[in-house]
């Protein structure tokens, strides 16, 4: 087996790893970026793109059956699900192919195979490269997979997770969703988008608990206007594949039927049969890599960046995690900040998320400003026929600083950018609406939410004052 010598070795491919290569790469150091499966990983693969890329095509079905609301005449609206994951794969490859590219283009050296610690700095390449590594620095990248349950394990025919679901050619009459995270909603946004009868079972009391019960309330309605049916506090005990589809059986529930079920609990840290404990490197019982705010892990010289350390599963976390990882390895100084991590959730409508929650702010104690603004209320949603939904900012009371904000609606992806911008720099909420903002457009919201939160609203009615005693 041959023995080579790198300064950086990175495992994984994915949104963290590659970044984390390149950034070490233009420091001028020595790299070998390890994947056994595609550049990309995850997100590109089956996650994020593909994903993404079918919802594209629901939205542009979604749109041309609103034609005739604006006028427009068109014939008989169709689709066809093949066709459209033929296009989902094409995105797929385009894009991989152009970020190989870029992997080599900055003189990484890419090896195809299982990466195995041998040593604190060496590790064993199997696959189709064979290689004997040493090295100064390594950075981990290794992500998550779906999790699979003992008591319902997927067969990939009728019991689907949400990797195996993207291959389906044709759709199903229904499906019985297990999991009201993002995940699940994403998926059950898609197919009730195409007539499918979608059945949402979550074990906890609401769906996206985590976003809040603002937004858990608004989009329980919006799937039941959309014919989904959310059913919570619902234990599954296990699913039964029949020849004619499948049985959800819960716990003091009646039975849901459905032609298939996608199973969406949650993710698994891959941190298994890599020799960890041959570097020393720890990791928790569920898997998880503790790293600290450089990325570090309990050995010098070794990091550890996105899913596999449980601390923010999302691919802009993980690039951004590598960025930092790659700086310290190469022998600056940066640190992993997380007050101000964006997430989205492409359902319809979409929803997007930055900071705390009305919630995790007042349980932490402080005095909470809220500013809630309708799109209903908005030039430019109207126009648009796009009023579902709103966006919210939560304040500190006395000193304006922008604890979170929420967005449910039309373009919510892109309208929390703002104020990821504004938190990351520790602006306040008077920078929101000291700002001008160009109209009719729908980040004017921000503007008159931020007004709100300081109680002085322009087009929004004012609170009611209680009358003074005469």
């Amino acid at each position: 087996m041959d023995r080579k010598k790198f300064d950086v070795v990175v495992i994984g491919a994915g949104p963290g790893g590659y970044v984390a290569a390149i950034k070490a790469s233009q420091k001028g150091k020595s790299v070998a970026l390890i994947e056994k499966d595609f550049v990309g990983g995850t997100c590109l693969n089956v996650g994020c793109i593909p994903t993404k890329t079918l919802i594209a095509s629901a939205m542009k079905y979604h749109d041309l059956k609103q034609a005739a609301d604006f006028g427009i005449t068109v014939g008989e609206i169709g689709f066809d699900y093949a066709k459209m994951k033929a296009r989902k794969d094409q995105v797929v490859e385009k894009i991989r192919k152009s970020l190989e590219g870029l992997i080599q283009s900055n003189g990484i050296t890419i090896l195809r195979g299982h990466a195995e610690f041998c040593s604190p700095q060496e590790i064993k390449v199997t696959g189709i490269h064979n290689e004997w590594i040493r090295f100064e620095k390594a950075i981990i990248a290794t992500g998550s997979k779906p999790l699979d349950v003992a008591a319902f394990p997927c067969d990939h025919v009728k019991i689907f997770d949400s990797s195996s679901i993207l291959e389906l050619q044709a759709l199903p009459s229904s499906i019985a969703i297990i999991g009201g995270g993002y995940i699940g909603c994403e998926f059950a946004s898609l197919f009730a988008e195409f007539g499918v009868k979608v059945y949402l079972i979550e074990a906890l009391p609401s769906i996206l608990s985590l976003q809040g019960s603002m937004i858990s309330d608004t989009m329980t309605k919006a799937f039941a206007k959309r014919g989904v049916e959310v059913i919570t506090s619902a234990m599954v005990q296990g699913i039964d594949s029949l020849h004619s589809g499948v049985v959800v059986s819960l716990k003091d529930k009646n039975p849901v039927q459905a032609d298939i079920a996608l199973v969406a609990i949650g993710r698994k840290f891959v941190s298994e049969s890599m020799g960890l404990e041959k570097a020393g490197v720890f990791r928790t019982e569920k898997g998880a890599i503790p790293v600290n705010e450089k990325m570090e892990t309990n050995v010098p010289g070794i990091y550890a960046i996105g899913d596999v350390t449980g601390k923010a599963m999302l691919a802009h976390v993980a690039s951004h995690q590598g960025i930092v990882a790659a700086a310290n390895a190469t022998g600056q100084e940066a640190f992993m900040h997380y007050n101000a991590v964006p997430a989205v959730i492409f359902t319809y409508p979409e929803v997007a998320t930055v900071g705390l929650t009305l919630e995790q702010a007042k349980e932490q104690g402080m005095e909470v400003g809220l500013g809630k603004f309708p799109f209903q209320a908005l030039g430019k949603s109207v126009a648009t026929m796009e009023t579902e939904g709103f966006v919210q900012v939560i304040t500190h009371k006395k000193t304006g600083q922008i604890l979170g904000a929420q967005v449910v609606g039309h373009h919510a992806a892109s309208l929390i950018a703002e104020i990821a911008l504004a938190m990351a720099n520790e602006l306040t909420v008077e920078s929101i609406s000291d700002t001008i903002h160009a109209h009719p457009t729908l980040p004017e919201a921000w503007m008159e939410a931020a007004l709100l939160a300081t109680d002085a609203p322009i087009h929004f009615p004012p609170k009611v004052k209680p009358m003074r005693a005469v």
